[in-house]
């Protein structure tokens, strides 16, 4: 079988299921489960994280960024200045220059402002970033998010933390046809079907955070997403059949005794 390279711009990864660093209950737990995820890269809200304070932990101290992408993001930003100068920062903290744009519209939905997106996708872009680019499901967006220098689109299944799984199928596998860059599902994942699903759709990847920090047991539901969205890419790739309103045996009728 022809490997099945999953490359964001000019990096290889072999897992194609990212992790979030948030709502753990602690940094070693977040660590574990990671693990267990077998992900490649983790998400770091820029704006949360501790970088002053030596007395209390870190959380490189528990996710080794030499062997782990570390995936700096804007989480928490309410405008483009607030995300360029977050990004920025991460770029003098830590060379990052890939990196997770989100510019949110309100606290309460937590959607996507798109018009403040768009435009902090475009200065980032011609300022060297190489801007992952979370957005609403809207394919015309995509677009236009594609053609001012995003190297991956990340649309949301749903509201940020809400659990609620794929809303539109119909406007994620327009935007899957008319984009070669990375397509990854990012917010809105509940359980690992909604992975599988993603996958089936024919995403690229899917971020979970909620979904595991939050679960009963998140070293199993870890586990649990990295299998689904495995099983997701396989059943993808191997072509599904066609769907039938009517049965069809699973034998011939040839050769009945």
């Amino acid at each position: 079988m022809k490997k099945d390279n999953f490359y964001i711009s000019s990096k290889k990864f072999n897992s194609r299921l990212i992790v979030g660093t948030g709502k753990y209950k602690n940094f070693l737990e977040c660590s574990k489960a990671v693990k267990a995820s077998g992900a490649d890269i983790v998400t770091v809200a820029v704006r949360r994280v501790n970088i002053s304070d030596k007395k209390k932990p870190i959380l490189m101290d528990y996710i080794d960024p030499k062997k782990i992408t570390y995936l700096p993001n804007t989480a928490g930003c309410f405008s483009s200045d607030e995300a360029l100068r977050t990004l920025r920062l991460a770029r003098e903290i830590g060379g990052w220059k890939l990196v997770k744009l989100e510019v949110l519209g309100d606290k309460k939905s937590l959607l996507p402002d798109m018009i403040e997106t768009l435009k902090s996708t475009e200065v980032l872009s011609k300022e060297g970033f190489e801007v992952m680019v979370y957005c609403n499901d809207d394919p015309l967006m995509a677009k236009r998010l594609e053609n001012v220098g995003a190297v991956a689109i990340m649309p949301l299944a749903a509201p940020i933390g809400s659990g609620l799984g794929i809303q539109n199928y119909t406007n994620i596998k327009i935007i899957r046809n008319q984009t070669k860059l990375p397509l990854i599902i990012d917010a809105g994942i509940g359980e690992a079907s909604d992975a599988t699903i993603a996958m089936e759709l024919g995403c690229d990847g899917v971020l979970v955070n909620t979904a595991i920090a939050q679960a009963k047991k998140p070293l199993e539901m870890a586990i649990a997403m990295k299998y689904a969205v495995i099983a997701g890419r396989k059943s993808y790739l191997s072509g599904r059949i066609k769907k039938s309103l009517m049965g069809f045996a699973s034998t011939t009728k040839k050769g009945i005794i």
